[in-house]
């Protein structure tokens, strides 16, 4: 692959800030695209994002920035998508299979696109025809605001392809940053997307009391679950223990970073859950996750009963006190 290869960012949220602060590291020049002008503005005119990771400073000579989407894609050869999966649709509804021809697709996107009950890779296979081969993930474990503050985190960069893997991998790979490969683009997204599902369920359980001896047993059973659904959808050989799939859970179930443990608190302190979004003003990605991976289940009809506690509670508004009692009985 050329090292050429110009990198484009799509999303103005903390992820992507993260995510092209890592690039500046190695790439000379990405290009990142913002919806508001205003944000573009400032982070050219003061060197940061006023909204998202502040205390991250840019060369902004490394960086082309523009809230023109058709520009970005089209001087780029590799797109990473950080956009929450419930705008990505109509974000980038204006572009066509025309406009991703022969470009890489690499999600940062740790959710479904909710109208297509897709990951994020699939929903570009199948709506923008772009081959399974130039589709990628970037998964943690890893929070950008312990990015922000170069604190050690760890990348996967799973691919169909080793070469565009590899690529990214080296791209993102710097002091702080440590980069390994997969080929397991279905599993390890689906994985991130039920990770948010149990930090939501860990939240709830934080706020309802339970102590960290009930996590322990949550989570270790959320990890269970996470291996019998994407064993049902992807089966290939995969050791669910490595950091791309336990370690995401365990980072997002317990860190105070987790915006989906922090939704879920709200949720076992009573808040509604529109009331939450609003409160939080983030997206958290389990909360849509919930409701495409139970539907998804329907297929398959699997044991899952942290998602169906989880999906109970969101939307059928079933009382948490009641949901856990009766989820905590199906542990072990």
């Amino acid at each position: 692959m050329s090292t050429s290869q110009k990198i484009g960012v799509i999303g103005g949220g903390s992820w992507a800030t993260a995510i092209v602060k890592m690039l500046c590291n190695n790439a000379e020049h990405t290009n990142w695209w913002i919806r508001n002008p205003l944000t573009i503005d400032h982070i050219k005119k003061h060197k940061h994002n006023p909204n998202y990771l502040t205390s991250v400073e840019f060369d902004t000579n490394k960086l082309q920035l523009s809230g023109n989407l058709k520009d970005i894609v089209k001087n780029s050869d590799i797109l990473i998508m950080a956009i929450p999966s419930a705008f990505l649709k109509e974000a980038i509804s204006s572009l066509t299979a025309a406009d991703f021809k022969n470009k890489q697709i690499f999600s940062a996107i740790k959710g479904i696109v909710p109208e297509h009950n897709l990951i994020v890779g699939e929903f570009f296979k199948e709506e923008y025809k772009i081959p399974i081969e130039n589709i990628g993930v970037i998964t943690g474990p890893c929070h950008a605001e312990e990015v922000a503050m170069e604190k050690l985190s760890y990348l996967t960069i799973a691919s169909q392809n080793y070469n565009n893997a590899n690529f990214m991998a080296s791209k993102l790979a710097c002091r702080y940053i440590k980069t390994s490969v997969s080929d397991d683009i279905y599993g390890t997204e689906y994985s991130a997307v039920l990770k948010n599902v149990f930090a939501i369920a860990s939240g709830i359980c934080h706020s309802l009391g339970y102590g960290d001896n009930f996590q322990a047993v949550l989570i270790s059973n959320g990890i269970q679950e996470i291996k019998r659904f994407v064993d049902a959808v992807h089966p290939i050989d995969r050791d669910i223990k490595s950091s791309a799939y336990l370690g995401d859970l365990l980072v997002t179930a317990y860190s105070q970073f987790s915006r989906n443990r922090t939704f879920g608190g709200m949720i076992g302190k009573g808040y509604s859950v529109k009331f939450a979004q609003l409160e939080m003003n983030m997206i958290a990605e389990g909360y849509y996750g919930t409701k495409c991976i139970y539907e998804i289940n329907k297929q398959y009809n699997l044991d899952m009963p942290i998602t169906n506690a989880v999906y109970n509670i969101l939307y059928e508004k079933k009382s948490p006190f009641i949901e856990i009692q009766l989820l905590a009985d199906k542990l072990s």
